[in-house]
């Protein structure tokens, strides 16, 4: 990162030791040190005193680091977005997998319990979503690009942004016809073994 040799450029050249920095903008010496050597980066507070006693703007003070974080948030949001896609895979699974059971097998209680699970896979199945539109990721592709930290250009963009619509009544219907399929193959299951 920038922002450490920047601080201590603008630090030696003020003739201040990383003790005296630390003292004019209350953090301890160990703080100074850990910027400078890129062990952790100064929270906003901190910039503004940094900025405001070097007598630079912040813009000057963090010059190409702002790059740098971008793409770490985008990483991180990417990290994000990968687990929570899995952890809504795993909900949808066992809310599809124990519908009949759970209905059939331990009425009426086991109807709440399944809705508590639905419920949940939907609260899930919407942050997601809104994850994705605020990213304006919707297709696979863009989304798979997306968890790999790159975009679409431009032309490719216009190419997934005109499939968009009829995706989303495939995966719909594609799992319609896996709930239907699991739950008839459940309702047969609890009929050959008697609990019908």
């Amino acid at each position: 990162m920038e922002i450490g040799r920047q601080i201590k450029k603008y630090r030696t050249e003020l003739k201040l030791s990383q003790e005296e920095l630390a003292d004019k903008i209350y953090v301890t010496r160990q703080t100074v040190s850990n910027w400078e050597n890129d062990k952790n980066y100064p929270d906003i507070h901190s910039l503004v005193l940094l900025s405001s006693l070097f007598g630079i703007s912040l813009d000057d003070l963090v010059k190409g680091d702002v790059k740098e974080m971008e793409e770490e948030i985008k990483t991180e949001d990417a990290k994000k977005l990968k687990r929570d896609g899995w952890i809504y895979f795993m909900l949808l699974c066992v809310t599809v997998v124990s519908a009949v059971p759970l209905i059939v097998g331990l009425w009426p209680a086991g109807a709440v319990v399944w809705l508590a699970v639905w419920g949940i896979t939907m609260l899930h199945a919407h942050s997601i979503e809104k994850k994705k539109k605020a990213y304006d990721i919707q297709t696979y592709k863009e989304i798979k690009l997306f968890m790999s930290g790159r975009r679409l250009d431009e032309i490719e963009k216009l190419r997934e942004e005109g499939k968009r619509a009829y995706q989303k009544w495939v995966f719909v219907l594609i799992a319609a016809v896996i709930a239907a399929a699991v739950m008839g193959a459940g309702l047969w299951i609890m009929n050959r073994i008697g609990m019908l």
